[in-house]
């Protein structure tokens, strides 16, 4: 009996020692630390990702504290020592404009820019949408053939045209386009959201009486909220960052965005004032970072609904 006491334990022993399949256990540590790598490794590897994506701008931050002879010659990333001024000469501006002063015009332009495409894009695609009128189809696809028409083709045009109207070294040729529908990617992004709103609530409306304007301001703007944000917040940051068709149109430096004042500042001897330049960059990501991060939701919330409606 004793030695079949011991077979049967030995036998339970060899059967603890072996997986579910048969095969011998390899213990707590065989296991396991494959699949702990497995499971991390895509963390690890995005965090990596953001570090690089992010070098930029701690390069930039880091930068604008550092001493005017170590921008250019130091290959730390780290100054010496802060160098605060060059965050007050920045304060200063540029001939005479201030940093309040630039930031309130690049402001008055990309505001301005976003009421003009929500109104205009919003209004043309709910006609593209659910409206129904001859020459539709083509209209709808000769204006999406002008997103692959270059900006520089009809810039010497419109420029001939506002400077007969009297509109250059003004914003009103940096507005008043957008009040006209002149993007093409925005009226297709609320297009195809709109096309999958549900058209009962419509239909309703319609029979308690309300025209296609009605419908359009009670029941289908509502409805499009995500996309308009999104229409804003790219409208917003591109009309922000926007260099070359304001250096066109504005000569004042009154006028000047933030923009425009980066490519011209210099400093009382005419040289490059490379810290302070950096100084006034940090200063203008801040309104795009704050904007961004206020409305970031409804961004990738339009995005990803307008790319699923077809």
């Amino acid at each position: 009996m004793s030695a079949t006491t011991q077979d049967l334990a030995g036998a339970r022993d060899l059967a603890g020692a072996r997986g579910p399949s048969g095969r011998p256990d390899p213990g707590p540590g065989g296991r396991r630390a494959p699949c702990a790598v497995r499971r991390f490794a895509p963390h690890l590897a995005i965090v990596v990702v953001l570090l690089v994506l992010l070098y930029p701008l701690v390069w930039l931050l880091a930068t604008s504290l550092k001493p005017a002879d170590e921008v250019l010659t130091s290959l730390k990333l780290l100054p010496s020592h802060l160098a605060w001024s060059n965050f007050t000469t920045a304060f200063d501006g540029i001939s005479g404009a201030s940093i309040g002063r630039l930031m309130a015009n690049s402001l008055i332009i990309s505001l301005g820019c976003v009421l003009g495409n929500v109104l205009s894009c919003s209004l043309t695609a709910y006609a593209f949408a659910r409206l129904r009128f001859r020459m539709r189809g083509p209209m709808f696809g000769f204006m999406i053939a002008t997103m692959m028409l270059p900006h520089h083709a009809v810039l010497i045009p419109q420029y001939i045209i506002f400077n007969k109207l009297g509109m250059v070294d003004s914003y009103w040729p940096l507005i008043l386009p957008k009040f006209l529908a002149t993007e093409a990617f925005f009226v297709f992004l609320i297009v195809q959201f709109m096309r999958g709103l549900p058209k009962e609530m419509e239909e309703a409306a319609r029979i308690d009486g309300c025209g296609p304007f009605r419908v359009f301001w009670l029941v289908v703007l509502p409805l499009t909220r995500p996309a308009l944000i999104t229409t804003a917040i790219f409208t917003f940051i591109w009309s922000w960052n926007d260099f070359f068709t304001q250096l066109i149109y504005l000569f004042d430096p009154s006028k000047y965005t933030i923009t425009l004042a980066l490519s011209t500042f210099v400093d009382q001897s005419s040289q490059s004032a490379y810290g302070p330049m950096f100084a006034m960059s940090v200063l203008s990501v801040l309104p795009i970072l704050l904007f961004f991060l206020a409305f970031q939701r409804y961004l990738v919330q339009g995005m990803a609904t307008s790319g699923l409606k077809g």
